[in-house]
């Protein structure tokens, strides 16, 4: 497991991470926002992933409250690589996540990513959330692709658990093309994930207005997170 964040370094990454989300475009829409929730479930997350599980649940349940539809895609094991169906419910969400263990092989964020396009051509997908530890692909390939999410106007927001340095340059760049963010976060320090989950499931289904109106609705350090996304 990666060694806890400092919260000086850690608070200014995620204030740089936010800063990016309330930067991002977001597209007027009619009715519902969709948010694609991608999750890299092979056998390095294991240990931390009943954690993580918990985590996702708010943000499914910050979706529920923002009016988002979500799609859950993970991949594992050998050339696996799922997507669920699109659900604004919460609980439906919750019990197809509790059906995912984690099982070992290679990374496949190309295919998330090569999803994510095929959804967006069919129908307007806000962003891309994505959770992962590494990454055992083409770098250049993976940029390619998620420039043509950047075209699209899909943003893609990537939260990277622990310290592999390869992954943590891929999802920077991956972040970059396609006009999203990316941000570290490690499981001795949950509260960094379920509050960056929950402020982009809010900004993805509304934009900034949605965001500040739950921010007030909370209070608290949620209040404190959206404020300085609205700077």
């Amino acid at each position: 497991m990666a060694d806890k964040l400092p919260s000086a370094n850690g608070r200014a990454e995620i204030d740089a991470f936010l800063n990016k989300v309330a930067a991002a475009p977001v597209t007027s829409q009619a009715g519902r926002g969709r948010l694609v929730f991608a999750l890299d479930a092979t056998a390095s997350r294991e240990a931390t992933w009943r954690q993580a599980q918990s985590l996702h649940a708010e943000m499914f349940q910050a979706a529920g409250v923002g009016g988002l539809d979500v799609q859950l895609v993970y991949y594992r094991g050998m050339g696996e690589c799922k997507a669920g169906p699109w659900s604004g419910n919460p609980d439906k969400l919750l019990a197809l996540l509790g059906k995912v263990a984690c099982l070992g092989g290679e990374t496949q964020i190309g295919k998330v990513l090569r999803h994510v396009l095929d959804e967006t051509r069919k129908a307007k997908v806000h962003a891309l959330v994505f959770v992962g530890d590494c990454m055992e692909e083409d770098v250049d390939q993976l940029c390619t692709l998620a420039g043509e999410m950047g075209v699209l106007g899909v943003p893609a927001f990537l939260f990277h658990e622990g310290q592999d340095p390869a992954a943590a340059r891929a999802f920077a760049q991956m972040a970059k093309l396609s006009g999203g963010a990316c941000c570290r976060f490690d499981a001795s320090a949950p509260d960094q994930l379920r509050d960056l989950l929950r402020a982009v499931a809010v900004f993805a289904s509304g934009g900034r207005k949605a965001l500040m109106d739950y921010g007030r609705k909370q209070g608290g350090m949620v209040l404190q997170l959206t404020n300085q996304m609205g700077k």
